[in-house]
């Protein structure tokens, strides 16, 4: 883990304040418009407070370019100062444009609807006032909103309920400033409004349910920690003052609050919510702990490693984020839909009142004609009427903002049932791919076996020309070569060793060994460790310890060598055990016709036995592959029309995991950066493996159900209002069901994520 200090250096943030947002569709539009721009890291949009937070990649931020995108998108930004216009205040002035609405329509719904009084001229000129209210108000948003949207030469929902609303008020007036007799309308122009704004208000409870992971990771660091002074001391001090190198005095119970080692006490650490792991993890001397997890039940103390977005926490709230915000490509399809959609609908809302204004008696018979087979509704008793508040339902019904929120909810439910569960989803497009896996490549070694595999047995060959170097003598050589390597048999021959041993010279050959030039009595030897393949090549040796190979092999271990001076003089045979969950795994995958394959670069007894222990057949493994062999194998997949996702430790399997359709990296929470994989395990348990392809299959069938709920929505409530059987308040309460049921669609994925879900 990496402790240079300029990883202490948080990027910087800019707090805008965004007008015109009335929904999680305008605040997508918005989050949309900031990261198409260059530097930006991360954007965090809120249609309920009306603000923005745009987090930096760069030290120099063009705050200007964020404006006037925003801007060009339609919506008005300007930066805050700080202590400016808190989120609360936005949020109360928000509710109470909601309040005003509620508290002006109720009356009148009371008036027309129960007392029976709605055509008595005092309750029209009441109802004039009240209307006049909400209009002016509640309804202050949505029309903001489409004056901004005109400006930059769009339209959305905004301008179908500004226009909807003020079609039915404006008549409204006018009818009553002439004397007219008849029905008016005052009512429905309010409930357009305030309808709507419960439907959102509703829509902002229930995203906010949907980001509830996200909060939980933000909420899990302290704000305060004991550092150890140099003078050995303790003070009490924030999180934000500690440095790369500080001492942190851990008692039980304390949250963990930066990245760092263990350098004094033993204790259990509880990592689960950020690893997904269950069980408590032993910490002793030199063990990794991390920010947001809880210290249990001793007392330690630790050297700080990184601080900040430097820690794993602060990597996995933004790969987290960063999913939330991501779009999948098959929300482009909504997005033009959506982009043309409002000039259709004004075009349909003109031709329903030209119809009924001028067409009155036809519309009627028609809408008759139809009344046989569905439903009758009071129509409006004069063709002026008819055209205004027919088209002012066509203009409300037909709101698009279901088919922009039928997407990104479900990808911003997906990736927190994920993250719930340790399984870090990179953005939309991963999560998308996931969903059409057909073929599943796993490498062996710390990815279908335990990765803390052991030194078995050694086997010593000829040393008569290096004499001088006895068994002990190459275990230290062997562990002082392997010490700096993350291989997993790397780490097996380390622990043979701990003495150390000069190496003015080190290499790690990818998919071969370890290459290095070792100081030893006064000379500087070569010393390679590593595959039998590599080392023959390399080396000669009267005994190449055939059958201790042989042997070892078909026990399911490898066998890697020791050379010195080009003299092949010791063989480790290493085991490293089989996951117990894997043959469930891979049993698991089968049943969801999804076909398994093994790679790795051990020797074919060894995969062919553990590939038989695993229930794969030996006709899709491939033993004794170089890091770029696994990359041609997947390609070759991929060119028999194969989804592939290969997954691995992350180690030497670069190639693979760019090379596959789907990259798996699993690996823990200090390696989550790596660029490579499209999905990161922050646990070892490859059964996440199967429960993430279901996962994205489920969001890919729940994306699709709600773009055909949009659809359909639409498609049938726009014929059904320019027909008259959708009053503007059956319009405005429908409109905000949709919504409703597309976000809460959405979330059955949360429920998914606490349980495994089915393919």
């Amino acid at each position: 883990m990496q402790t240079q200090s300029s990883r202490q250096t948080v990027p910087t943030s800019t707090r805008l304040k965004v007008q015109g947002m009335t929904c999680g569709h305008c605040a997508r539009k918005v989050t949309a418009a900031i990261q198409s721009l260059p530097g930006i890291k991360a954007v965090d949009v809120s249609a309920e407070t009306q603000q923005a937070t745009v987090f930096w990649s760069t030290d120099e931020p063009d705050v200007d370019s964020v404006v006037r995108s925003v801007t060009a998108a339609g919506y008005h930004a300007e930066v805050m100062e700080a202590g400016e216009a808190t989120s609360e205040a936005r949020r109360s002035g928000w509710h109470a444009g909601l309040w005003v609405g509620v508290c002006g329509t109720v009356p009148m719904m009371v008036g027309e609807w129960f007392l029976g009084v709605g055509d008595t001229h005092g309750f029209k000129a009441v109802s004039f006032l009240l209307a006049g209210v909400v209009q002016v108000v509640a309804g202050a948003r949505f029309y903001r909103g489409a004056w901004l949207q005109l400006k930059a030469g769009h339209s959305n929902m905004d301008t179908l309920v500004a226009l909807g609303s003020t079609t039915a008020f404006a008549y409204s007036v006018w009818a009553l400033l002439a004397g007219w007799p008849g029905h008016l309308y005052f009512m429905e122009a309010s409930a357009i409004i305030t309808l709507v704004s419960v439907g959102h208000w509703l829509e902002a409870r229930v995203s906010a349910n949907a980001a509830r992971s996200l909060r939980a990771l933000l909420s899990l660091t302290p704000q305060r920690a004991r550092r150890r002074e140099a003078d050995g001391s303790e003070r009490e001090v924030a999180v934000a003052e500690l440095r790369a190198d500080d001492r942190v005095l851990l008692r039980p119970g304390d949250t963990i609050p930066v990245d760092g080692l263990v350098q004094e006490g033993f204790s259990s650490v509880e990592e689960s919510m950020l690893t997904g792991e269950s069980m408590p993890v032993d910490k002793r001397v030199g063990s990794e702990v991390y920010a947001g997890t809880a210290n249990l039940n001793g007392r330690l103390v630790m050297r700080v490693t990184a601080t900040g977005e430097a820690t794993a926490l602060a990597q996995i709230i933004a790969a987290v984020r960063r999913a939330q915000t991501s779009a999948a490509s098959i929300q482009r399809l909504g997005d033009r839909v959506s982009s043309l959609f409002v000039p259709v609908v004004l075009l349909i809302a003109a031709a329903s009142a030209l119809g009924w204004g001028f067409a009155y008696d036809q519309a009627r018979d028609l809408h008759g004609q139809f009344a046989n087979l569905l439903w009758s509704m009071p129509l409006p008793q004069t063709p002026l009427a008819a055209a205004f508040i027919i088209g002012a339902g066509v203009l409300i019904i037909a709101c698009p903002c279901a088919m922009g929120l039928a997407t990104p909810t479900a990808i911003m439910a997906a990736a927190n049932a994920a993250a719930r569960r340790g399984i870090l989803i990179r953005d939309g497009v991963a999560l998308e791919k996931a969903g059409a896996i057909t073929a599943v490549v796993f490498d062996k070694t710390g990815t279908l076996t335990t990765g803390k595999p052991v030194v078995a047995e050694t086997a010593w060959l000829d040393r008569r020309e290096t004499a001088e170097l006895d068994e002990a003598a190459l275990n230290r050589l062997s562990a002082a070569v392997a010490r700096h390597s993350l291989h997993p048999f790397s780490r097996a021959v380390a622990a043979l060793s701990s003495d150390e041993v000069s190496l003015p010279e080190w290499r790690e050959l990818r998919g071969a060994g370890l290459l290095a030039r070792v100081a030893w009595q006064g000379q500087e030897r070569t010393v390679r460790l590593g595959s039998l393949r590599w080392l023959h090549k390399a080396c000669s040796g009267r005994d190449d310890g055939r059958d201790f190979v042989e042997r070892w092999s078909a026990q399911g271990a490898s066998v890697i060598g020791l050379a010195v001076d080009e003299r092949l003089l010791a063989l480790y045979a290493i085991r490293d055990e089989l996951k117990p969950g894997a043959a469930d795994v891979v049993r698991e995958l089968g049943h969801s016709d999804v076909r398994v394959y093994l790679v790795t670069g051990d020797n074919a007894p060894t995969a062919f036995n553990l590939a038989r222990q695993a229930g794969i057949p030996e006709d899709r493994v491939l033993a004794e592959a170089r890091p770029e062999e696994k990359a041609r194998f997947v390609s070759r997949l991929q060119e028999g029309g194969e989804r592939v996702a290969f997954v691995g430790d992350g180690i030497n399997d670069a190639p693979a995991l760019e090379q596959a359709h789907l990259g798996v990296a699993v690996s823990r929470a200090s390696d989550i950066a790596r660029e490579a994989a499209d999905i990161i395990l922050l646990n070892t348990e490859i059964e996440a493996v199967p429960e993430t392809l279901a996962l994205a299959r489920a969001t890919l069938r729940t994306i699709k159900q709600n773009l055909f709920w949009a659809f359909f929505y639409n498609a049938a409530a726009i014929p059904l209002a320019a027909l008259g059987f959708l009053s503007p308040v059956l319009c405005a309460v429908a409109m905000g069901l949709s919504d409703l049921v597309v976000i809460g669609n959405a979330l059955r994925l949360r429920i998914a994520g606490r349980r495994r879900p089915t393919a």
